[in-house]
């Protein structure tokens, strides 16, 4: 499995772009109403520091510009899953993004605590994750990310600015866990440019 990382940013940029009024009508049932805003914004801002001469490869500029710059609970979170890609693409271009995505999600649950069930990325990160590690594609790690992320809608929020609103959230999918699964259909995407994971 190998994809080029500028690729799969460029093409998950214009993902979120379009997704952005959805993302933004989700983290208003849970959240401060700016998490579309957040992921395009910072996107937008590594899209912009990767056409520059001497850029990084493109998840080490991605990690630095989402733990530097982008704000809200999800900037950080986002920051390191994209700075443990990068660690891992550097020593394993072919087999660094479950690596990458494994450490990813290990450097979130240590920060945030979350398990899967508690209604956050990691509903969408960790399956992903699963898959990539047992070798079975990007498209099925995208299909099992999609499938978390949704399955998210279902769930009663215990950890993130979610968890305040009670049940005010229930029967839409989490935010995050929909730029993530956003991620991993656009890592799929670069293998297969007609690959979707039906998403919205």
């Amino acid at each position: 499995m190998t994809a080029t990382a500028a690729p799969v940013l460029r093409r998950y940029a214009e993902s979120v772009a379009a997704a952005h009024d959805e993302l933004t009508r989700l983290d208003q049932a849970s959240g401060d109403g700016d998490f579309g805003d957040n992921l395009r914004s910072g996107l937008t801002r590594v899209l912009a520091e990767l056409d520059e001469p001497g850029a990084g490869h493109g998840f080490d500029v991605a990690g630095r510009v989402f733990l530097d710059e982008v704000g809200g609970t999800s900037g950080p979170l986002f920051g390191l899953l994209f700075t443990e890609i990068a660690r891992a693409l550097d020593e394993d271009p072919g087999g660094g993004w479950a690596r990458g995505a494994a450490a990813g999600l290990a450097a979130i649950q240590r920060v945030g605590e979350a398990e899967v069930g508690d209604r956050t990325l990691v509903d969408a990160l960790a399956p992903a994750a699963a898959e990539l590690e047992r070798g079975t594609g990007f498209a099925a790690a995208a299909r099992a990310a999609a499938e978390g992320a949704r399955a998210t809608a279902d769930l009663r929020a215990r950890r993130g600015r979610a968890s305040y609103v009670g049940e005010r959230a229930r029967g839409l999918p989490d935010p995050g866990a929909m730029g993530v699964a956003l991620l991993f259909e656009a890592l799929a995407a670069t293998e297969n440019p007609d690959f979707s994971a039906n998403l919205f």
